[in-house]
């Protein structure tokens, strides 16, 4: 017998809970190190189920580690609960509309009230099935904040909190189902404060170093500079203090925030050189001082097949997701709102045999073919997890096809019955995989193997130095 077929009562009496609690998170929308109610929620629910709780690991205020078992593999499961600056939404609106139900400006744009959510009903049914059949094993939920603009993952890798793990899994909400099997973007981020000295912007202008031009030349440079990088490699930016605003006042002080992003580590980390390049360049022709904070980075993605092949099976074992005409009825609504280029852009992932198939909603499963790797134009601090750790991650459809990633249509949809189901389907997928992997030492030790191939020999050096702080005070 399958284990989900002895787990369907236990999921099923956990699932009100479980709703509960995401739609509480997605209320709550706590963003980057200072999601304090969202890690409780978590950590208060696995406390009273038996886990055993670590708070504040990697010197992190929001993070944790709950786990359960004493002997036997350990298995990771990866949680996030953070949410975005800028993006409150009225739950359930057809419209781009302030939220009634979440004061303040943040919104879950990427579902992670949802990932957090899954992950924490799956550590509890392998809880359940741990102590129904007297295995061994280890289940530990990881609590990580601050995966958008904050590396939390990265900081607790460089802390060693993943090294002792067997392997790690994650899921994150999509508009499609399927393994995730693209490989990331490295990144580094960091602010450029530039200095110079005020003035009387038409008496005496010449008295002046306006910290703003440097601001603008540094952009301009960087601009000139996208020409000749490689063409894997992104570079955003956000000014983020202008020097006031009278512009009577040569102004004296003004801050970019850059996010410098390439296909890996050592890609990034030579970008980000030229970049801070450029940055001095714009200092000297401006006469203004330049500081360079190091904010965070994160690493590529190395996939793990051995893992892959699992989680996959279990995704096909559990079948199509249970929605119902409800649920195809919410599809057909947000699906409406959405641009062309928007839909094109999912269905580009989905293959030749699908695209073009899918209308509303992607109620399927996506095709693995293990010697098939993309590369996905974003990054995620699971990168660096699967440096330390074997690590496999599953998408999962909770929004009609081809809604955007941090889009108010991703809030929007945050809470709706669409949502909860794939939700579900999720910590069904990630209880699986680790009852399997649990059973199977075989596969842990391929997995560790594979690793250490793909890692060609090198051992994993964490892309953010040691002397960075946590940057807990950004928003």
């Amino acid at each position: 017998m399958h284990p989900l077929d002895t787990l369907r009562p236990f999921f099923e009496q956990q699932a009100p809970r479980i709703i509960a609690l995401s739609d509480r998170i997605w209320s709550l929308a706590e963003i980057r190190y200072a999601e304090e109610t969202s890690a409780r929620l978590h950590t208060q629910g696995l406390a009273e189920a038996g886990f055993r709780i670590q708070h504040g690991v990697a010197d992190i205020p929001t993070a944790f580690v709950a786990e359960y078992g004493n002997e036997g593999p350990v298995i990771g499961l990866l949680g996030e609960y953070d949410a975005l600056s800028g993006l409150n939404q009225q739950s359930g609106a057809l419209q781009c509309m302030p939220s009634a139900d979440s004061p303040g400006p943040n919104g879950h744009g990427c579902g992670h009230h949802l990932l957090g959510a899954a992950a924490h009903l799956a550590a509890l049914a392998v809880q359940q099935h741990l102590r129904s059949n007297g295995l061994p094993g280890r289940i530990r939920f990881y609590g990580c904040p601050a995966e958008e603009g904050g590396s939390g993952k990265t900081f607790m890798a460089r802390a060693g909190v993943f090294d002792d793990l067997d392997a790690a899994l994650t899921w994150h909400p999509a508009s499609l189902t399927g393994v995730f099997d693209q490989s990331t973007l490295a990144n580094i981020q960091a602010s450029f404060v530039f200095k110079g000295r005020a003035a009387h912007a038409a008496n005496a202008p010449h008295l002046g170093r306006s910290a703003l031009d440097a601001v603008e030349l540094m952009n301009v440079g960087v601009n000139y500079l996208r020409e000749h990088m490689p063409h894997s490699a992104r570079v955003h930016y956000a000014v983020t203090d202008s020097g006031g605003l009278s512009p009577n006042v040569v102004q004296a002080r003004a801050e970019v925030l850059y996010l410098i992003r390439a296909a890996r580590n050592h890609d990034a980390a030579e970008l980000y050189e030229r970049v801070q390049n450029v940055a001095r360049g714009a200092a000297l022709m401006t006469g203004c001082e330049l500081e360079i904070r190091f904010d965070k980075a994160c690493s590529n993605l190395l996939q793990n097949t051995a893992l892959n092949q699992v989680l996959y099976a279990q995704m096909q074992h559990l079948g199509r997701l249970p929605v119902g005409e409800t649920e195809r009825a919410q599809a057909r609504q947000h699906h409406a709102t959405l641009g062309a280029s928007d839909v094109e852009e999912a269905g580009r992932s989905l293959g030749r045999v699908l695209r073009g198939q899918v209308t509303e909603l992607f109620d399927g499963i996506k095709d693995y073919h293990p010697d098939r790797e993309e590369l996905l134009y974003g990054s995620t601090d699971v990168a660096d997890v699967s440096w330390v750790t074997p690590t496999a991650q599953a998408w999962v459809a909770c929004y009609a096809f081809g809604t955007p990633f941090h889009s108010w249509q991703m809030v929007s949809q945050g809470k709706t019955s669409l949502a909860h189901i794939g939700m579900l389907q999720a910590a069904k997928i990630l209880a699986a995989t680790t009852i399997d992997l649990l059973r199977k030492p075989e596969v842990l030790s391929a997995a560790r193997h594979e690793l250490h191939a793909r890692r060609e020999g090198k051992p994993y050096v964490c892309p953010i130095p040691p002397e960075v702080p946590l940057p807990l005070r950004r928003t």
